[in-house]
């Protein structure tokens, strides 16, 4: 198994370790040391390269199930299988060109087989493939480590305020088991610090573009064991500790050798013309009448592989006036100007399009902690499918792996600097506000206007009581995102066209009244101490619109309100509340569910038969998992 496993890419090995310990293993106690001792009289050439290879094993992270049931056994063995089986791999895109050279180069300046710990950055400009190149680094070498690591959007988390939960992901990844690190940055540092110094793990840090996002999650080579090796994806090179001639920082004093540097160069332009047919014309290489259009356009995107697929596929089925007029729009703009030749293929969508593509770029950004499947499964509840089939065949959004929905970073910050342009003076002039303190800042000194469709209150917001008479500026609100905070005095004129809330700690005495969501189509609360009684269910769970509730880690939640208005509701997922959840009857009622997730509940209420028949009978259920 280990020889097995160290020459193919594609094979791990999970010990378990049952009725032993991983130091009986190592060969630290007499257990296994005496059964080796009595095979060496049959197999004494075999017996070395045994101890080799448990040995081996033993260092590598497994379950430790020492006087466990079989049942729990079993139980945990599929989940971490599931789980590996899920998280091993990255996604790459279907069409990857030009990266095998790419790909040695990266391997040689991490000098795999050697026991030093290593730091290799990838350098290049957004949408010249760094995420792909490191993804495509990580999946041909993660199952050489004892642990490994790809946290993505480093830059994203930072913005937010969450590096601590970088750390959390980082400790999980590699441990194995949640460790709580409360909410103290320092105190992640100094527990990765020590729980990772005897480990040779890989972690992978995408997008960072900051001195102490590294320094807070992978600060040092002494935080590592030996033949650990960090990768970093990065636009910017300049925090980076590289030593320059004649300079003798206390943060640069002896890391010059660690770091090495790949600059990414623009694709090669055979490469590229490919990659542009394939999107554009749907084969290898152009037609005789688009070869020479296709030649400049491939040009004139600089090589930049995320810029040839979506300008590529916005011109696919179009015809050749719509290619010229393309070809002048580039003709127009700097070589490095990638947002205008991003913006081409979003000026061709139509309003609802464009829509739909804001709030995508908006929930992928907030979504970071959640499974993408869930952000996935909330849009096109909501959604047109010929909306997103339109955004998924221009390149500007993809549907991956099991009908997950993903969005490149560089086009998520397309659509922010779009907003941003709408209005560069006046913040509550533009149609979306993302950054916390902005939106707050507006709200506080009612500076919104009708053009606000999108609010994100969160961080400096969990105290403060939003009144009436604040959102009375906002009428075209349709997006709210709150943490903590209340609500106070008569919205009987506000939120009126709000169709999203997402309220995290909302507050179990609601202080709003006639608030009246009648446009409400997704609820996502979480985090608070709302009972089956709170007040805010007879204002929220009104709207015949309403498609999504996602209620989660509410543990006095102990029985399901009633969701018997909520008529078209297509997903419902109800996780981390009472131990004890009872589940009511009005589910029977949902004629339209298509997905329901339940985890830890009671299945109670006299007309429990017909809720099953219901959900796993009705017509409408065909896609319905129950857990």
């Amino acid at each position: 198994m280990v020889e097995c496993s160290s020459k193919a890419e594609d094979k791990m090995i999970l010990p378990i370790f049952y009725d032993v310990d991983p130091d009986d293993v190592k060969l630290k106690t007499r257990l296994y040391l005496d059964a080796l001792e009595r095979h060496e009289e049959k197999f004494d050439h075999d017996v070395p390269q045994w101890k080799e290879a448990l040995t081996e094993v033993a260092r590598i992270r497994g379950l430790a199930l020492k006087d466990k049931g079989h049942g729990e056994i079993i139980n945990t063995i599929v989940d971490e299988v599931l789980i590996k089986l899920t998280k091993r791999r990255r996604n790459l895109p279907e069409h990857l060109l030009g990266i095998d050279d790419q790909v040695e180069a990266i391997m040689d300046l991490l000098n795999e087989g050697s026991q030093d710990v290593r730091y290799v950055v990838i350098h290049g400009m957004g949408g010249i493939g760094k995420t792909t190149l490191a993804s495509a680094v990580f999946n041909r070498i993660f199952n050489k480590f004892e642990g490994y690591s790809f946290l993505s959007d480093v830059r994203e988390s930072a913005q937010h305020g969450r590096i601590i939960d970088l750390q959390k992901q980082l400790l999980l990844d590699i441990l194995g088991t949640s460790i709580e690190i409360h909410n103290s940055v320092d105190v992640g540092i100094n527990i990765i610090s020590e729980r990772f110094r005897d480990k040779k793990v890989l972690v992978v840090l995408d997008d960072v573009d900051r001195r102490d996002q590294l320094s807070k999650l992978a600060g040092k080579s002494d935080w590592f064991g030996l033949g650990s090796k960090i990768i970093i994806t990065t636009r910017d090179i300049n925090f980076l500790p590289i030593k320059e001639e004649g300079e003798e920082s206390s943060w640069n004093q002896g890391r010059s050798k660690e770091f090495k540097i790949y600059e990414m160069a623009e694709m090669d332009s055979s490469y590229a013309l490919k990659l542009f047919s394939q999107h554009a014309l749907g084969m290898d290489s152009p037609p005789p009448q688009y070869e020479d259009i296709s030649l400049k356009i491939t040009k004139k995107t600089g090589g930049l592989p995320l810029a040839l697929e979506v300008v590529g596929s916005s011109l696919f089925g179009k015809n050749r006036t719509i290619w010229k007029d393309t070809l002048k729009k580039l003709d127009l703009m700097p070589k490095q100007e990638v947002f205008g030749k991003l913006k081409i293929s979003f000026d061709m969508l139509d309003h609802a399009q464009r829509e739909k593509y804001f709030l995508t770029s908006h929930v992928t950004s907030l979504e970071k902690r959640y499974s993408i499947r869930t952000i996935s499964g909330k849009l096109r509840a909501i959604s047109q499918k010929s909306e997103v089939l339109v955004l998924t065949r221009m390149s500007l959004i993809k549907i991956i792996e099991t009908n997950k929905l993903w969005m490149h970073d560089q086009l998520r910050d397309l659509g922010r600097e779009i907003v941003r342009r709408e209005d560069i003076d006046v913040l509550g002039k533009r149609s979306r506000l993302w950054l916390p303190k902005v939106a707050l800042d507006v709200v506080r000194m009612k500076e919104g206007t009708d053009n606000v469709v999108a609010l994100r209150l969160t961080g400096g917001s969990k105290l403060y009581n939003f009144t009436s008479d604040e959102f009375s500026k906002l009428p075209n609100l349709r997006f709210l995102e709150l943490e903590g905070g209340n609500l106070v005095g008569d919205f009987k004129n506000c939120l009126s066209k709000l169709t999203w809330l997402s309220w995290s700690n909302c507050p179990s005495e609601l202080n709003a009244t006639n608030l009246y969501l009648e446009k409400l189509a997704v609820l996502e609360l979480s985090g608070s101490d709302i009972t089956e009684d709170w007040a805010g269910w007879k204002q929220f769970l009104v709207s015949e619109n309403l498609k999504v509730i996602h209620i989660a880690d509410c543990p006095s939640l102990e029985r399901t309100p009633d969701f018997s208005k909520c008529q078209n509701l297509k997903r419902l997922v109800l996780r981390g509340c009472s131990t004890s959840l009872v589940v009511g009857g009005s589910l029977s009622k949902l004629e339209h569910l298509k997905h329901l997730t339940i985890i830890g509940a009671s299945w109670l209420g006299s007309n429990h038969g017909d809720l099953f028949r219901t959900l796993l009978l009705g017509s409408d259920h065909s896609d319905l998992f129950a857990k």
